[in-house]
């Protein structure tokens, strides 16, 4: 009869806590490590975006240029966030993916005029897309229960949707 593994020391890491932090897959998918800050890293994630979205703007980049890089990110998003959740461990959707919050912000963002982004609008666009992908609404949670990738960026496409329609009555009701 063999006897059972001998239990790791006191404070150290078991071989399913190890990150591989430098692996390509990881290092993107966590934004360049944006994705460690230890609290709220989908914030900083949502930052990122609200940044190339208002970067998309004040170059006057046209919306098809604009809306193929969105579109591009969130595609290759897919392998990138499923790769790195693999090799991370941590779970169908570790926090320190932030990729897919990074796409997305600019995703509901292609719905409004480069002109119109002003620092008011991006800060309810950024908080608005933080409510939704916290809280999850219809068909967000849903979503979310994908498989790999997939179910990592797909979340936050709902997410943003629910941001871009918020945007939306916000325009109407005159707030921006």
């Amino acid at each position: 009869m063999t006897s059972p593994p001998p239990a790791p020391a006191p404070g150290a890491a078991s071989a399913a806590e190890h990150v591989p932090w430098s692996q390509p897959a990881v290092v993107l998918a966590t934004c360049g490590w944006v994705g460690r800050i230890p609290r709220a890293p989908g914030t900083f994630g949502a930052a990122l975006g609200i940044g190339l979205s208002a970067a998309a703007a004040r170059l006057e980049c046209p919306l098809e240029v604009e809306a193929a890089v969105v579109v591009l990110l969130c595609v290759v998003g897919i392998p990138i966030c499923g790769l790195a959740a693999r090799q991370m461990g941590r779970g169908s959707d570790p926090g320190a993916i932030v990729w897919d919050e990074m796409a997305s912000v600019p995703l509901g963002l292609l719905l409004v005029p480069a002109g119109e982004r002003s620092p008011t609008l991006l800060l309810a666009a950024f908080l608005l897309h933080r409510l939704f992908d916290i809280w999850k609404p219809f068909p967000c949670r849903q979503l979310d229960r994908g498989h790999g990738g997939l179910g990592i960026m797909a979340d936050d496409w709902g997410a943003a949707a629910w941001m871009a329609l918020g945007l939306a009555v916000g325009r109407q009701a005159g707030w921006w």
